[in-house]
C-alpha cells in the first residue's frame, strides 16, 4: 500500500465515521447463506464485524418520516469509490483488502439524509428482532424516497430473501447494481440466488464479476472453481 494511499484511506474512513450513527449500526444484510448465526441476530456479511443495535424507536405503519437536515455526503464521494474499487482489485491477499472493502461499505451507507440514516438503522434494529414485516414498510420508505440510494434496495433485498420472495430480491438487487455496479456484495446476493435456484451459468458470470471487483471476497473463489466444474466440465 503506498503512502498516499494509506493517507487517502485513513481520510476516507474519518469521512465515513462522521456517517450518523444511525446509518453506521444498520449492519449491511447478508444475502442467502447465513449459517452459524444466532437466532434474530442479523448477521453482517459486508464487513464480518458484529452487528450493533441501532437505537430504539419505531416508525407507525403509515406515519410519513420528519424530514431533518441533511448531512452532507462528500462531494468527491465518486471519485473516493472509484479509487478505492481500484486498489481493492489490486491486493494481494485478504488482510491488504479487508480495510479497503470496509471503508467502501462505510461509503455505500452514506445517504446524506438524516432521515434515511434513522430509517435504515431502524429496519436493521426490526431484522434483528426477526419483525421483516415492520423492516419491509421500513424499506419501503427508504426506496420511496430515495431511489437513487443503492444501499436501500440492496438491504430491501435482503428482507425480501426472508420472507421467500425471491423475485423481489432479484429485482431489487438488480436495482442496486444498475446504480453501483461495482456493489459486490449486492452481487454476491444475486449469485447465491441464482445458484440456489439453478441458474448456475448466470451465477457462475456474477461470481467472477464479484472477483474482478474484490479479489478476496470470502467464498467467491471456490464458487467459481465449482460453478466451473458444473457449467464448463473443468475447473479454472
Amino acid at each position: 500500500m503506498t503512502p498516499r494511499f494509506a493517507l487517502l484511506l485513513a481520510a476516507t474512513s474519518l469521512v465515513v465515521a462522521a456517517t450518523p450513527s444511525s446509518a453506521q449500526d444498520a449492519p449491511s444484510p447478508q444475502a442467502p447463506g447465513t449459517e452459524g448465526r444466532k437466532p434474530g441476530e442479523l448477521p453482517a456479511p459486508h464487513n464480518n464485524l458484529p452487528p450493533v443495535p441501532a437505537p430504539p424507536g419505531a416508525v407507525f405503519p403509515g406515519a410519513k418520516p420528519k424530514q431533518q437536515a441533511a448531512k452532507p455526503v462528500p462531494q468527491d464521494r465518486d471519485a473516493l469509490l472509484a479509487e478505492l474499487y481500484t486498489h481493492l482489485a489490486k491486493t494481494h491477499d485478504a488482510t491488504e483488502a479487508a480495510p479497503i472493502a470496509e471503508t467502501i461499505e462505510g461509503l455505500w451507507l452514506q445517504s446524506g439524509s438524516d432521515t434515511i440514516g434513522l430509517l435504515m438503522g431502524r429496519s436493521a434494529k426490526a431484522i434483528n428482532e426477526q419483525k421483516n414485516d415492520l423492516a419491509l414498510r421500513l424499506l419501503d420508505a427508504v426506496v420511496e424516497l430515495a431511489p437513487a440510494y443503492a444501499e436501500g434496495w440492496n438491504r430491501r433485498a435482503y428482507v425480501y430473501f426472508l420472507q421467500n420472495n425471491f423475485e423481489g430480491a432479484v429485482g431489487d438487487l438488480r436495482r442496486a447494481l444498475a446504480l453501483e455496479p461495482n456493489h459486490f456484495k449486492a452481487l454476491e446476493g444475486l449469485a447465491r440466488i441464482l445458484r440456489d435456484t439453478g441458474q448456475k451459468k448466470s451465477a457462475l458470470q456474477a461470481y467472477k464479476q464479484i472477483l474482478k471487483i474484490n479479489p478476496f471476497q470470502e467464498g467467491a473463489k471456490q464458487a467459481v472453481e465449482e460453478l466451473s466444474v458444473e457449467v464448463e466440465g473443468q475447473g479454472i
